[in-house]
């Protein structure tokens, strides 16, 4: 993965409701997570630590590994609680990034789709393999890109964040081309009601992508060698449906 920070400007911790978002994933996670031959557990891009310390807080001895300074300086900024290790990696080498071998592992939040292209992934899902005891789950999320293109749907949920300055609006703008790869445009706008101009752009970069797709990612963890692939149409226990499911949520092992 490219060590190019698009996202310094942006604080992820501010654009998430974190609580709602954490208490609604715990209660899918819960089950899987109840049955790991460790409670040793590996987050793949683990951004600013929230879900590290949510997992840590029951229990969980988690290793956190992110390729972006300025997420691991704000994962930092609180202080690292008991339970938790924030190491700077590159996702795709996992295995020379931690040592020891866990009992799970999960990549939540969209970080796949940074990998552009196939070989890549697979040489991820590989080196994960290699840290995973046996038996250990894999969890997977990504957008539901199956449904994206298939609706032309350009953008995902804005968010109206209230600061020191007053408002911020947060803004992702998607462009989907026919190679699966997309351009992705985050932007933090300030808005100012009584202003001329109302709205600013504080910072906005495009971001290349790739939109996987279920049959991408299947074929990528299957040449990794894992053999079962439990599919779901979010954080919960639904089925995955093509083009209808907002998620594709993949627990492998």
């Amino acid at each position: 993965m490219s060590p190019t920070n698009h996202y310094a400007h942006i604080d992820y911790r501010k654009m998430i409701a974190w609580p709602a978002r954490l208490t609604r994933e715990w209660a899918f996670l819960e089950k899987p997570f109840s049955a790991l031959p460790s409670k040793r557990l590996l987050d793949l891009g683990c951004g600013t630590g929230e879900h590290a310390r949510f997992f840590a807080d029951r229990g969980f001895e988690v290793v956190g590994v992110d390729v972006s300074d300025t997420m691991i300086e704000r994962a930092r900024e609180d202080g690292i609680p008991a339970g938790v290790d924030i190491v700077k990696g590159d996702l795709v080498h996992v295995e020379s990034v931690v040592v020891g071998q866990f009992g799970g592992a999960v990549c939540l939040g969209n970080t796949l789709a940074h990998i552009t292209d196939h070989a890549t992934l697979t040489q991820l899902f590989t080196g994960v393999r290699k840290v995973l005891l046996p038996g250990a789950p894999l969890v997977l999320q990504v957008l539901n890109y199956e449904r994206l293109v298939h609706t032309g749907q350009r953008s995902l949920p804005v968010t109206f964040i209230q600061d020191d300055e007053g408002e911020a609006i947060f803004l992702r703008v998607m462009t989907h081309n026919p190679d699966g790869s997309v351009v992705f445009t985050p932007s933090l706008l300030r808005y100012r009601k009584d202003g001329d101009p109302a709205l600013e752009v504080i910072t906005s970069h495009n971001v290349p992508l790739h939109g996987w797709k279920r049959a991408e990612m299947e074929s990528a963890l299957a040449a990794a060698g894992f053999a079962t692939r439990r599919l779901y149409g979010t954080m919960a226990d639904v089925p995955y449906v093509d083009h209808d499911s907002t998620d594709l949520v993949v627990i492998a092992s």
